[in-house]
């Protein structure tokens, strides 16, 4: 059956775009006013021309995407996946807008005006139109799923049926913020040790590929015995210049290996498994596993959403294996009707200090509140460990490349002081 997009306007004056599946034209028009809309152009299964309600073609502007395979055009049209700290952004301002006292789809109109960076404003105008249709925010958002993750959904889903929704995007907005701080406290202790490593590297470059060759055209013209530092260089030297494909071919094998490892479930497991136990950096990331956890566990049961959903949920947005292996055993002894610290403290996972502080939380009745205090606990020590991890890889990667260009300096002068002394 043919398809007919249209452009109609409601008797409020706003105005709709929609696609129908009809017989013919005329249909179509009849179909649009019995919905109660008024008719003001439809466009027929041939691109590019749109057929006005008086029955005139109107040749519309040419479109490109038309003429591109699906696959492709379906993925420029993707929505980017948005920053937690842009999201967090449009949730508080999406929140500031409903506490005003705007009805739902004035503010999600509003927000097509407002600077949203990371998000379209197309986001908003389809969360209006599906809304305005009748859906839930929830359910709109759900089909956004490259904008809004199943824990976001489902945090607004508890807020509607509480008749929270301003507080809970309140919260949704604060949980943001926290793990883009989170983030960005990884990402500024990873800088200088990489700012390092590249320096290092280049320096290492440049000695090997432009400094040896001439040195070695020097030496080569006196009659001097070369120390053992030099003659290594020098080898390992010749050995870059001449098989430097080579080199190529085996890093390009080792990385297609590794990469090959870590798709595999055994392999991604294993990856996961080492970096829970590396000295030094495995302690960051076994706190940032489990404050991430109770943060997201805490939030969700705080906001109203049931405590399986809430550990499926988490489940899916923690990464690491070994802890999401933990979360499903402990999700169905929960089913079996167990409480949530009896699990935790089976799994060998979780430490103890976390395991006794939801203890507690169930006792009392507030496994919320004692989730956030874990939660804040182990982002305060993420802190501490990540600037303890920086304060060690700095000097330790300094002293690497403090060595290794010693030596190729002492192979360098060695040659030259033995050079200068025939001379004399």
């Amino acid at each position: 059956m043919p398809q007919f997009s249209y452009k109609a306007r409601r008797r409020s004056g706003e105005l709709v775009e929609g696609v129908l599946e009809v017989n013919d034209r005329p249909a179509a028009v009849l179909q649009i006013q019995r919905l109660g809309m008024f008719p003001l152009a439809v466009e027929a299964a041939r691109a590019g021309t749109t057929v006005g309600i008086d029955g005139k073609a109107q040749v519309q502007n040419f479109d490109l995407m038309a003429f591109l395979p699906p696959t492709l055009r379906a993925k420029l049209k993707e929505k980017r996946k948005p920053k937690m700290q842009e999201l967090a952004t449009y949730t508080n301002q999406l929140a500031n807008l409903l506490q005003s006292g705007m009805p739902l789809t004035v503010a999600l109109n509003s927000m097509t005006h407002l600077e949203s960076k990371g998000i379209s404003k197309e986001v908003s105008l389809e969360l209006k139109q599906q809304v305005t249709e009748g859906r839930s925010l929830s359910d709109a958002m759900a089909m956004q799923g490259t904008i809004f993750s199943d824990l976001y959904v489902n945090m607004v889903r508890a807020g509607e049926q509480s008749g929270s929704l301003v507080q809970v995007l309140r919260r949704m907005a604060g949980h943001l913020h926290q793990f883009a701080e989170v983030q960005a406290k990884f990402t500024s202790a990873m800088i200088y040790p990489l700012l390092v490593v590249i320096v290092g590297a280049g320096i290492i470059a440049f000695f090997m590929f432009f400094m040896m060759p001439r040195f070695m055209g020097i030496f080569s013209s006196f009659n001097v015995e070369l120390p053992l530092p030099t003659k290594l260089l020098m080898g390992f030297s010749n050995f870059l210049l001449g098989y430097w494909w080579l080199i190529g071919l085996v890093v390009l094998a080792v990385v297609i290996l590794f990469k090959r490892f870590q798709s595999s479930e055994a392999g991604a497991r294993k990856l996961d498994e080492l970096r829970m136990k590396l000295p030094v950096v495995g302690k960051v990331v076994k706190l940032n596993l489990f404050g991430q956890f109770a943060r997201t566990l805490g939030t969700l049961l705080q906001n109203g959403v049931p405590v399986l959903t809430a550990l499926k949920i988490t489940e899916q947005v923690l990464s690491n294996r070994i802890v999401k292996e933990a979360i499903a055993k402990t999700r169905e002894a929960v089913t079996d009707g167990k409480t949530l610290a009896q699990p935790l403290a089976a799994s060998k996972v979780f430490p103890q200090l976390m395991v006794d502080l939801v203890r507690i939380g169930e006792e009392t009745g507030d496994v919320p509140g004692a989730l956030n205090n874990i939660a804040d606990t182990y982002e305060g020590e993420l802190e501490i460990g990540l600037r303890v991890m920086t304060q060690l890889i700095e000097p330790v990667m300094i002293i690497m490349i403090a060595v290794v260009v010693g030596f190729l300096l002492i192979s360098l002068l060695l040659p030259m002081f033995r050079l200068i002394s025939q001379i004399h």
